[in-house]
This record gives C-alpha cells, structure tokens and sequence, in this order.
C-alpha cells in the first residue's frame, strides 16, 4: 500500500469518525431526556460566576440603564422594571425589544419598547413599539378591572421575518388584578401585531389573534382592528405565514392556552412557558421551555413527543436559550443554579449533537446591585435569548446573547467562537495597531452605560493608544480581563496610569479558574495599596497623572508574590491572601469585588428580593469620573 493510500484512507476514517459523533441518537433514544449535560462541573450557588472558569473573549455591554428620574426614552418618569428581552438581526440591522412597567413585574401600566443597533455596540434609544393600552371593563374570574386600566404586556416572541422579507414585531395584551397576579394564565385579549419598516419606522398596529375562549374578539376589543383590514397585501402575507408556522408560534401558547387546534401540541399537566427551539444536525427539532421541560419533533412542529424533563440542568425556573452556533457546534446558555431563585451564574455549555453538552464555563460574573424596589425583581443575569432561527443571522462568527439584568437593564454579550475556557499563547498586549474593542477578542470586557471600556489616545504621547476604563457609575463598575495560560508561577506586567481619580478606583487582581484572588492591589490618587484577605500591607506612594510600570512575580509553589514599580523591588514575598495551585486570569476593575452573593442573600431568603428593598439613593446620577489607562500587558 503507499503512502497516498495510507493517508487518504486515514483522513477518510477521521472524517467518518467526525460527522458520526455529530450524529445524535434517534428521537426514541432521546425520548427520556431530550437535552443532557454530562459534564462534571457543578455552580457553588454562592457565587455570582459559580466558581467556573470564564469563557474567552466574551464583551458584554448594557444597552439600556434603567433610570426613574431621567429616562432614556423621554417622559416625565421612568420605568423601572424592564425585562424579557427578545432579539433579531435584520436588513444589516439589530432590533431589540423588551417589555417595561412603571415599576415591577405584573404591575400596571405596561409596554413594550424597541432599540436598534448596526454593530451591536452603539445603541438607539428606545421607542414604543406597542404603547399603553387602556383596557376594557372586565369583570370576571381573573378579575374585577375598571373601563380605561393600563394593560400588561406579556411575551415569549418578539420577531418574525417572513418569507416575503418583511419583519413582523408582536405583544400580547393581557391584564392582572394585582401585580400578585399573572397575566399569562389565559385571561389576555390577544395578540397585537406591527411591521418594521426598512428605516426602522412602524406600521399601524393591528390584532392578530384573538384569544376567542376567554371572550374577546373584533367586536369587543378596542383601538386597533384584525390584520386583514389593512390594504397592505404584503402586511397581510407576513401575518399569514406567521399564523401557519407552528414552530413560531407554539410560543404563544402560554398566554392563551386555547384548545382550539391553534396549538399542536398537549400539555397535559405541564405549563409550557417560555419555548426556544432549533434543529439538530438530524433536522429534528429540540423544543425547550423553562422548568426543565423539552419535546422533539420530525416535522416541523406538526406533532411531537410526549413531553419530558431534562433533569441534568438546573435551571432554576428562568429561561434556557439553545441554538447552533457557526462553528457547527451547539449550545445552552441559562442560570445553572443549585438554588431555585437565584437568576446566576450565566452559563454556556456546548457539544457537537444538539443532544449531549459539556464543558460549562461562565459567560458572565457580575450582578449589580438592585437599584430599584419592586415586586417579583429576581437578582441575576436573566431570561436570555438569541437570534432565533429564521431570524436573521449577525456578520462573523460570533453568538449574540441578550438578557435583562436583575429585571432593571438590558444587557447583551457577544460571544466568541469556538467557545473556549483557556488559552495557550502569553499575553503581548500593547494597543498601538487597535481601532477599537471589538479587536480585543481575547479579552473580557463588561461595561455599563456609565462605566466604560475603550481605546483612548496617551495623555502623554498622544500617538500611543491605550486602553481605558472610565468610571461614573454609582453602583456599577467597568471590568477587562485577560486570560492567560495556567501556570504556576507568572510574571505579570503592565504600564499603568491614573489620569483622573474621581469616586471609583482601580482594583487589579490575578485569579485562578475558581475565581481566589491570591493578590490585590487598589489605586487611589495617592497610594497603591496590596491587600491580602484581612491584612493590608504599607503601601506605595503613587501619583495621578503619572506613567508607571508595574511588575508581579507570582509563585504559587511558595505561594506569595513580588512587587516592583518602576524596575525597583517595592515589597518581597507578599503572602497569598488565599491559597491557589495555579493562576490563569488578570483582572481590572473600577470597583471592588463583589463575587461572592452571601452577605446579600441567605439560602433561600428573600424569596422576593425587590420587596425587601429601598430605592438606592442617587441611583439616578453620575457620581464624579474616574479615568485609568493601561498599555503593554505582558504575562511570562
């Protein structure tokens, strides 16, 4: 035989081996649990990131903040309960849309708005999509609601692009006797629905299905009339393609629950709330709703499996978002929680079959503060959704994840693939050929409205670009961080200079893969101070206004550290402030720690937490800027 032979008969055999692991087991192997996680890491439910280890290069950025006093979206008052964000990307565009109430969830009035963004970096402001709807006098068993009462928005589908090329927006109009009370129990009106335009104006809005068996109907609804009254075809064929896709609109199933044939599926006693589906490579279709429940389908959603429980992942009764991914592979993010109302960590877990996941990593580690009171506002990083299929598919290689944190702001997270955990080259990082943070994607980036990321020109030598955090936030904080390749003993080096120190300083850290931080330093506008747990060390004179180069050796054998400012020896054999093996991460961060959630919240108490709270004071206003540089990261 020759080599030729050899060879092609090898890479014929690892081609065969490769496309037979993406095979997934038949639906009737699958039947028992439709999706599995068979990793073996776990979350520690006292921690904001679960003590995993971080995926790489994921950049995300809150695109909107809620505020009381000055709203972004204009008006006398803000609404500070926004939640369920839904996501498309279309005509070269991102469209997001989410609902709002006045103050917390199931609390009249309700609404639902929509931003728009070219790169998913720069955001609009948000405008109305489906505005206050004043009700009808209901008197029923859900209720007794006064003629003219604010409606409730309520959805688990924001988008629809038809075959046609037209892109449909829908909201459901339901109502709550009390914010103690769920809209989504079968009591609504019906479902509304709306174009959006190539320049990203709206049509008229319309119903598009009536919810029949609780009573409503063209006859007794009021301010808008049924799709096909409208003398746009093309409108009328979106909403009829939208009608026939089952897929599509099995997520409408919670808020009216009809047994009128709508719906192809039974539910038996299971509520089926909050649906994503996608295709496995064996085009069967993987249905998920939240409280573990999934389903499959060969037929495009004309009929499925009874339905079952996928036991393997704690998902806390939150959304679970899966998709595949441009790299072939698949992937579930959700909160993998051991606690039943905690809204965290974030994680990915991906595989190659749409059936069985591994490697869970953390997508990201902070949750804020609650800033606003209200009722049913779980704290976490939460009801995350993608681009759906069908619906658009953003430029490069990247996945685009959306989710509201703490029931308060919009956040979104871009996401790179292949989904990763280490790295295995050093970091040589100057920022001398970079144009923007999107560049940076090997980096960790988290940055509010307030609190910023970006590349910025020397003070000093203005034909320098570094990388700057910038900080008025006052209960957030901007975060970049590196992963480099675990070691047991690193060096670790960095220009560093303070250009303004207003409220915010700067803390830097090195972390292992369960997030101990072993060594602390903090900068203020006088002193760099290391810390070690309960003990701080005397610290180092330092200046605003002032380049500096700081250099860590770090060795995890004698588990202690060196420090040197400027090439000079400024303090030996710093004790670790927690005992590590191994360190794979840098992090900078305009604000102090906050990983761990026990002293905020005790297992299991409060079930409710924005009940139990105050509005933060000054939540509303910037506090004084703070602006830190950092150039030619180094790790050996």
């Amino acid at each position: 035989m020759t080599i030729i032979k050899t060879f092609f008969i090898l890479l014929n055999l690892q081609i065969l081996l490769f496309s037979q692991s993406n095979i997934p087991p038949s639906i009737e192997e699958s039947l028992a649990e439709p999706v599995k996680y068979i990793g073996n890491a776990d979350t520690d439910k006292h921690y904001y990131d679960g003590r995993l280890r971080h995926v790489v290069g994921v950049h995300s950025r809150q695109v909107f903040r809620a505020n009381r006093s000055i709203p972004a979206e204009g008006g006398l008052i803000g609404w500070t309960y926004n939640h369920a964000p839904m996501l498309c990307y279309w005509n070269d565009q991102f469209y997001l849309q989410y609902i709002s109430n006045l103050k917390e969830e199931h609390g009249a009035p309700g609404r639902t708005l929509l931003m728009s963004s070219k790169n998913g970096v720069e955001w609009s402001n948000p405008k109305a999509l489906f505005p206050i709807y004043p009700l009808p006098e209901i008197d029923n068993e859900y209720g007794k609601i006064p003629e003219g009462t604010p409606a409730i928005a309520h959805q688990r589908m924001g988008f629809y692009v038809a075959p046609n090329g037209r892109l449909l927006t829908v909201s459901f109009i339901s109502y709550s006797e009390t914010p103690r009370h769920s809209p989504n129990l079968g009591q609504g009106l019906g479902r509304l629905v709306r174009e959006i335009y190539k320049d990203s104006s709206f049509g008229p809005i319309y119903f598009i299905r009536y919810n029949e068996p609780a009573g409503w109907n063209e006859s007794n609804t009021l301010h808008y009339s049924f799709y096909k009254k409208s003398n746009d075809a093309g409108f009328i064929e979106a909403c009829n393609s939208l009608l026939a896709d089952k897929l599509m609109t099995l997520q409408w199933w919670e808020m009216d629950r009809t047994k009128d044939g709508f719906y192809n599926i039974d539910p038996g006693e299971y509520s089926l709330k909050a649906l994503c589906f996608y295709h496995r490579p064996d085009n069967v279709v993987v249905a998920l709703w939240k409280y573990n429940l999934s389903a499959l389908s060969d037929d495009e959603g004309q009929n499925w499996t009874e339905i079952a429980e996928y036991k393997s992942l704690k998902t806390c009764a939150a959304k679970v978002w899966g998709q595949r991914m441009e790299d072939g592979k698949y992937s579930l993010v959700y909160n993998h929680s051991a606690s039943l109302r905690n809204r965290f960590p974030l994680v990915i877990i991906t595989g190659d079959d749409g059936h069985e996941f591994n490697n869970m990593l953390c997508l990201n580690s902070e949750v804020p503060t609650l800033r606003y009171q209200g009722i049913h506002k779980s704290v976490g990083l939460q009801y995350i959704r993608g681009v759906a299929e069908g619906n658009g598919n953003p430029p490069g290689d990247e996945e685009w994840i959306t989710y509201s944190m703490n029931k308060e702001d919009i956040w979104i997270s871009k996401i790179e693939t292949p989904v990763r955990g280490t790295v295995s080259e050093n970091v040589d990082q100057d920022f001398d050929r970079i144009k923007s943070i999107d560049e940076l994607t090997n980096w960790n980036l988290y940055i509010p409205k307030w609190a910023s990321v970006n590349i910025a020109a020397d003070p000093v030598k203005p034909d320098n670009n570094c990388l700057l955090l910038n900080d008025e936030e006052p209960y957030d904080h901007a975060k970049a961080v590196r992963i480099f390749p675990v070691a047991d003993k690193v060096t670790v080096e960095f220009d560093l200079y303070a250009e303004k120190v207003g409220v915010a300083a700067l803390e830097i850290e090195v972390l292992d893969s369960s997030g101990n931080r072993p060594m602390r330093l903090r900068i203020d506008e006088e002193w760099l101070m290391l810390d070690r747990g309960p003990l701080e060390i005397t610290p180092v004179k330092f200046n605003v206004a002032k380049w500096y180069h700081i250099k860590m050796d770090l060795n995890c054998n004698s588990q202690n550290y060196d420090l040197y400012v400027d090439g000079s020896l400024k303090k030996e054999d710093v004790e670790f402030a927690s005992e590590v093996e191994s360190l794979e991460r840098i992090e900078f961060r305009t604000g102090p720690w906050r990983g761990d959630v026990r002293p905020f919240i005790v297992d299991g108490v409060p079930g409710n937490p924005g009940l139990y709270v105050e509005d933060l004071p000054g939540a509303d206003y910037k506090v004084a800027e703070s602006r830190y540089l950092i150039d030619n990261l180094i790790t050996n």
